[in-house]
């Protein structure tokens, strides 16, 4: 906790403390020019795909990755003040100080919904994210029951199997595949894995969960009365829908674990609901990664073919598909605690940033860190280096990682068995680094028959 002011530390036989480093006027211009503006305007909470396929065009993430870079090497990798969009920032650049940042406890390290990150209260007024303490326990057992979050293998596996097969045949009915299909197809897929087979075609209540999390993209500029309204909306569809749902969905988990007084088992679904759908994204940057690295595409294809159980092979291309093009390149906490970085210490309330987009990619912490090598995820103990975090660490590691894996996993076994990819758009080179952004929208992949 903070130390009392009654006398300095130099009376009581302390240390003195160290100032922080602090970026200057240089720096920040170009901080907020090339990274924390460019960030904002891509979308916070949900991808602009226009605004991705025009940074995929100028190669923006060099910008940023040049300014990090040089505040890196000019600071010797010490933590930096930085004002940013939303305030001041300390951008963390050691990998001692990152890992330490993943093992803080979430109690003192968190996201403070009361401040910076008020649009999310509107976006999730009663689940984890934007609630504390023994609140915050009561939700969090109640969502890792839904989604199984420290099982593999969901105890649901079969029944979203049988989902995923259905729903892929118009994917794979088809010799083109492209981003607004892949998109339908796992929108559809949510809605059934999270509320069953009744809310499956319900593209309404996918489209207001869009709407919503449009609101939450402008962190609170937005009007928030008329979220608010929209939330409430979302919600009664939700409690219709689950009132019925099957024992196998995320929505009838969360009913059926026991949960206190005053909490919200269905909190998180909406979230999850969402946190589906985008996952799309992620399968079409896998699929079309797969397509150039013909080799990694033999080897998933063998695995789908062999129905392999977990498909590890393929959960690999896809979490390297993150670490390349990670959903969240920025993690931001916000310390509820005084906390020392480097002997300088911080008053509760400051804001810790860990461009981790950056950092996964690094050529000097990461070897190949700009090629796409799936291999890397097979290795021991590779989910706890905090060098790569594609689904983050510790306490705020995300809940449903398991779950993700496991349908985006299956999706792609589907399109590929008995498939071969070809005529892949945008056309990239697997023996150069990797391009920092792709226009996903405009992903298209040709189906041969085997």
């Amino acid at each position: 906790m903070t130390q009392s002011i009654d006398a300095p530390d130099s009376a009581r036989g302390e240390a003195p403390a160290l100032p922080p480093v602090r970026a200057g006027l240089a720096e920040t211009v170009r901080f907020v020019a090339t990274h924390t503006l460019p960030v904002f305007v891509r979308g916070v909470a949900s991808p602009r795909f226009p605004v991705m396929a025009l940074y995929s065009r100028v190669n923006q993430p060099a910008w940023s990755n040049a300014t990090l870079r040089a505040m890196r090497a000019r600071h010797r990798g010490a933590p930096v003040m930085v004002r940013a969009l939303s305030g001041e920032m300390l951008v963390l650049f050691d990998q001692a100080d990152i890992r330490r940042f993943f093992e803080q406890p979430v109690s003192d390290l968190a996201m403070d919904a009361d401040d910076k990150y008020a649009s999310l209260s509107v976006f999730e007024p009663t689940g984890v994210i934007c609630s504390h303490g023994r609140v915050r326990e009561d939700r969090r057992r109640v969502n890792d029951h839904a989604l199984a979050a420290d099982q593999p293998v969901h105890p649901s596996c079969a029944e979203f199997r049988t989902v995923v097969e259905e729903e892929c045949r118009r994917l794979t009915s088809r010799s083109v595949v492209d981003f607004p299909l892949l998109w339908k197809t796992l929108t559809r897929i949510s809605r059934r894995v999270v509320l069953g087979d009744q809310a499956s075609d319900d593209q309404e209540l996918s489209d207001w969960l869009a709407t919503l999390r449009g609101h939450a993209n402008w962190m609170g500029r937005s009007k928030p009365e008329a979220a608010k309204a929209l939330y409430s909306k979302i919600e009664a569809r939700i409690t219709r829908y689950a009132a019925d749902a099957p024992a196998h969905t995320l929505a009838a988990r969360a009913l059926a674990e026991p949960y206190p007084e005053g909490t919200d088992p269905l909190g998180q679904t909406h979230h999850w609901l969402l946190g589906i759908d985008l996952s799309a994204p992620v399968v079409a940057r896998t699929l079309l990664l797969l397509a150039h690295h013909p080799a990694e595409q033999d080897a998933a294809h063998a695995e789908a073919a062999d129905r392999v159980p977990g498909l590890p092979r393929l959960r690999a291309c896809l979490e390297e598909s993150v670490r390349l093009y990670p959903i969240v390149p920025d993690l931001v906490r916000v310390t509820r605690t005084e906390t020392e970085w480097r002997g300088v210490r911080y008053p509760a309330g400051t804001n810790v940033l860990v461009p981790m987009g950056f950092h996964q990619r690094d050529p000097e912490q990461v070897d190949g860190g700009n090629l796409f090598a799936p291999g890397r995820w097979l290795a021991p103990d590779v989910h706890r280096d905090t060098r790569v975090a594609p689904f983050s660490h510790g306490g705020a590691r995300c809940p449903g990682e398991y779950v993700a894996l496991l349908l985006t996993s299956l999706v792609c076994a589907e399109v590929l068995r008995g498939h071969r990819l070809t005529g892949a758009r945008p056309v990239l080179d697997p023996g150069r680094p990797l391009p920092g952004i792709l226009d996903t929208a405009g992903i298209r992949l040709r189906l041969g028959r085997l």
